[in-house]
């Protein structure tokens, strides 16, 4: 259901479900919806209330949406079709070999080659995903260990995820969580995210500190902010 509420001069619209979750969430994406998932139980007059003292956040990340690139990107994996790694386009190369159980991936000489038994959209595409996940693993495993001794923490366990909405997260346990399309992004743009969540295990917020120790460890880390915010969308199978 869609509620709405004034501040200032400005009607914020947003979309309200419930669930089992203890706490609130407000969630801003492109190209403008915002969405409030609240625990069951508590009333509308409360969550109204709640999400109306983050009218400044809120209006904050419409703002920093407006520019966002939000054409869908629909992937047909046929041959000559361009998939990003690392911040690269590469353009994938099926061969047919039906002696094959299941689509097989790899990155050589410039090109996803694919050998597969079977043209199927669903089946390349899920092959795809298993190879993208493989290497998430591996470049973010690497970059977390050039960056561990920088912040001065190590995560307790890591895992390689499908986040929707999220490039990574950081639990209150120390774990570390990242998507798997951020193997999509530039070499520095996942250098962020995965800088990003090392801090949040010092700061488990986005406190002026938090920030702070980012910008020790990435001064520059605005304009990769800033690429991930515009780009994002394009990361994607």
């Amino acid at each position: 259901m869609q509620r709405s509420f004034q501040y200032g001069d400005i009607i914020i619209k947003f979309d309200l479900s419930y669930s089992r979750r203890k706490s609130i969430s407000i969630s801003v994406e492109a190209p403008g919806k915002v969405s409030v998932v609240a625990p069951m139980g508590l009333s509308e007059y409360e969550t109204i209330n709640i999400v109306k003292s983050k009218a400044r956040w809120i209006i904050q990340k419409l703002y920093e949406v407006r520019d966002v690139k939000t054409v869908p990107i629909n992937k047909d994996f046929v041959n000559g079709e361009s998939f990003l790694y690392l911040g690269r386009n590469y353009s994938l190369q099926l061969k047919v070999d039906t002696t094959l159980k299941k689509p097989v991936v790899k990155l050589y000489q410039g090109k996803f080659m694919v050998n597969t038994p079977t043209r199927d959209e669903e089946a390349i595409k899920k092959a795809m995903e298993s190879w993208y996940r493989s290497k998430a693993r591996e470049q973010i495993e690497k970059r977390l260990k050039f960056y561990q001794p920088k912040v001065g923490v190590k995560p307790a366990r890591v895992m390689i995820k499908d986040q929707k909405k999220r490039w990574g997260s950081c639990s209150s346990k120390g774990n570390l969580n990242f998507n798997w399309r951020s193997v999509m992004a530039p070499s520095p743009v996942l250098d962020y995210i995965i800088v990003h969540e090392l801090c949040h295990l010092v700061h488990l917020n986005h406190s002026r500190e938090f920030w702070n120790l980012v910008s020790a460890i990435l001064p520059d880390y605005g304009n990769r902010k800033d690429w991930l915010r515009k780009n994002g969308v394009r990361l994607k199978l």
